[in-house]
């Protein structure tokens, strides 16, 4: 994890009556960080050491950090104390496809402790879904270190989420319409269960801990075996729209051709710019994205290059038209989108610059996702944590039975 703060212009308060802001803020540093020396967070946060100095000791109290005293190089001054987020706080995130659904476990620091992915043969309902995240979740406690405790869990699903309950209102590539995806799964573990939009968490994870890291002004575009995603940060904040389904980007309209993506929408980009056009050409099924990567980086066969070429320029008009919208300082590339940029950067750049005004793209960087197929897992964990982050003495920590 990164070792600078970067934490904006976010300071705490002395006062007590906003004792549990204060810890909050401790805590998200030391989340989004890692370890650092507990003077580092008494220069960001604005707070004396003595306050930092409670603040540590309730949350270590709480088993919320670790503390350990730093080893001098040269035995020469004296040692300095240095914080952490507590390994053994945890979250399970959960990740359907219409391929697979994939779990995970996630530390309070942002690390993927361990991942299974179950290959689906035919695209699962709703109930076969939670049922199969159910069952890893229960496989992947034993895995876990005596003492570990669960934040809860994170689903990132390819659809449109409302949030506050955890429905599902339309997920086109897997047939879901109105599915109660988080009551099922919170039924099934006896943990809390929080539902997003899969490619938005990737964008907030990639912001936190890969590509984007530090950038207000970001947009992702993360494709999968069920279509196109992406994510939008303005400001450091997450575009969510009026009814919190901003971010379809894979549904921007591209081409007048009258090819149709999942939603039944022409021309779009999630249309134009198909993954199952290439494992078609390079007779492939079933393949995960660094397998379709590893063709694509070494194929030296004429159609396959000329398809690659094709969508490598959509690509290019699709986020040409991206930086006319959002002028974002990045733009993040997940799934087999990074592949097509890694096969050829210079034609994909050329595309967006030629789609772009000038003013717009003369800042921008494209550059590949670090967390990979990762960040929805990432991602998602997030949103277990947060009760945990937002108030760290008043949430409930569930123990591994």
């Amino acid at each position: 994890m990164p070792s600078s703060l970067n934490v904006g212009k976010t300071t705490g308060q002395n006062r007590e009556n906003i004792r549990q802001h204060n810890l909050s803020l401790v805590l998200r540093m030391l989340h989004q960080t890692g370890t650092v020396a507990r003077s580092q967070l008494t220069s960001a946060t604005g707070l004396n050491r003595s306050t930092i100095s409670d603040l540590i000791s309730e949350l270590g109290i709480l088993g919320l950090v670790n503390e350990s005293e730093a080893v001098l190089v040269g035995g020469v001054g004296r040692p300095s104390f240095t914080v952490g987020p507590a390994s053994k706080v945890v979250a399970f995130a959960v990740n359907p496809e219409i391929d697979a659904t994939t779990v995970g476990v996630v530390s309070l620091d942002g690390t993927l402790l361990h991942k299974v992915r179950y290959p689906t043969h035919v695209q699962p309902n709703p109930e076969e879904a939670a049922r199969i995240a159910s069952e890893q979740i229960q496989k992947l406690k034993s895995k876990l270190e005596s003492g570990t405790r669960i934040a809860g869990i994170g689903a990132a699903v390819p659809g449109q989420v409302r949030v506050l309950d955890g429905v599902v209102r339309f997920a086109p590539h897997l047939g879901w319409v109105e599915a109660p995806f988080g009551p099922m799964l919170q039924q099934l573990t006896g943990l809390p269960v929080t539902v997003d939009n899969d490619a938005g968490l990737a964008s907030m994870a990639e912001r936190t801990y890969g590509g984007a890291r530090g950038s207000l002004n970001a947009v992702s575009l993360f494709a999968g075996s069920g279509g196109i995603g992406g994510g939008v940060i303005i400001g450091g904040n997450p575009l969510r729209g009026a009814a919190g389904y901003a971010g379809e980007l894979g549904h921007m309209v591209i081409s007048s051709s009258t090819n149709k993506d999942y939603s039944g929408l022409s021309g779009t980009l999630e249309a134009m710019v198909k993954r199952d056009d290439l494992l078609e050409a390079f007779k492939l099924f079933n393949a995960t994205d660094e397998e379709l990567h590893v063709d694509i980086m070494n194929t030296s066969d004429n159609k396959a290059i000329k398809l690659l070429n094709q969508q490598i320029d959509l690509l290019g008009i699709a986020i040409g038209n991206l930086a006319n919208i959002f002028n974002p300082e990045v733009v993040i590339l997940a799934g087999f989108l990074d592949s097509l940029f890694l096969f050829d950067q210079e034609r994909l750049l050329k595309s967006v610059r030629a789609s772009s005004l000038r003013s717009a793209n003369e800042r921008l960087v494209v550059r590949s996702s670090e967390l990979g197929t990762s960040a929805a897992l990432i991602g998602a964990a997030e949103l277990a944590f947060g009760p945990l982050l937002s108030e760290p003495g008043n949430t409930k920590l569930h123990k591994i039975k």
